[in-house]
């Protein structure tokens, strides 16, 4: 019997998003937003959370520093249940990672101070504690420099002991997509991209060929296609997975709570189109609160989401 049904290496941090600033923002002044919210951030984070307001059995390993950030950081994840036995304060002053959203309706500015989420190492991590699991996930894989080099072993290693491996990269800031990201996809099983990512992964403009290219390389590919939904294929199998429809209010963390969704059932054996359905859900869910979390931590919207989530 396995401790966990997931368990994740990767970032913490929080969001600071600020709403109703102009699209163009001159220096030297002052600038006044409508509103703002202070949420938990970080794709790793807000996917451990969302999964265990779902129901899933997480454990995370990740880095904050011994300061404010991080200790509202950490009681958000142990609020939803989150095992964070193994999570790492850093002892040389490095500050929590943060992230400023700067939100203009469709669009938005992000700054992201990386902070701790760029000095994890797989040399800290307990490979033990990770292996209690039935599937291990890694997001924001081009921001977090310090995992980065050990990655593909550890993949490898974890695999090895019977756990399946997914990989969200998020995006590539320097849009080159080389030889340190196509290391990985012989190690996982499962690759989880956005349409925009996807394209760009396979150096393809057309999104059917990036993704039937992208699963010549990883078992199961699952792409986020917004207001449209979800495109999953297996080898030459694939699945259209329509979006449920709502009024988004606030789209950040969308993406990985469509990985909430899918991965929680995914872990229990459901079939992907299942998976995609409940991952679709999870997203349009997150869009209805400012953030990735704040949906999940209102008790009616989890409620109307999991009752959907049954009827469905």
């Amino acid at each position: 019997m396995k401790s966990f049904d997931i368990t994740i290496a990767g970032d913490i941090n929080l969001d600071l998003i600020l709403y109703g600033l102009p699209r163009q923002m001159p220096t030297e002044r002052e600038l006044l937003a409508k509103d703002f919210k202070l949420t938990l951030g970080g794709s790793s984070a807000i996917l451990a959370h969302n999964l265990a307001v779902l129901g899933s059995r997480v454990g995370l390993i990740g880095k904050v520093g011994r300061d404010e950030m991080g200790i509202v950081a950490l009681d958000r994840l142990q609020q939803a249940g989150v095992d964070l036995s193994h999570c790492i304060q850093t002892v040389d002053g490095t500050r929590t990672g943060v992230t400023i959203l700067l939100h203009h309706g469709t669009s938005r500015h992000i700054l992201t101070y990386l902070g701790t989420m760029a000095e994890l190492t797989t040399d800290e991590l307990n490979v033990d504690y990770l292996a209690q699991a039935k599937h291990f996930h890694v997001s924001s894989f081009f921001l977090q420099k310090g995992l980065q080099k050990g990655l593909p072993g550890l993949c490898r290693e974890l695999r090895e002991r019977g756990l399946s491996v997914s990989l969200d990269t998020n995006d590539d800031p320097d849009d080159e997509w080389g030889e340190t990201f196509t290391s990985m996809l012989p190690v996982i099983d499962l690759l989880l991209p956005n349409e925009d990512e996807a394209r760009r992964m396979a150096h393809k403009d057309d999104l059917s060929e990036a993704v039937d290219w992208l699963s010549q390389q990883v078992p199961i590919v699952a792409v986020k296609c917004g207001e449209r939904g979800a495109l999953v294929q297996q080898g030459k199998q694939r699945w259209e997975i329509p979006a449920t429809a709502v009024i988004p209010i606030d789209t950040i963390g969308a993406g990985d709570s469509f990985n909430a969704g899918f991965l929680s059932r995914f872990v229990q054996g459901e079939p992907l189109a299942a998976c995609a359905a409940a991952g679709n859900l999870a997203a349009a869910t997150s869009t209805l609160r400012a953030g990735g979390t704040e949906s999940f931590r209102d008790p009616e919207l989890v409620r109307r989401l999991r009752q959907a989530d049954r009827e469905g």
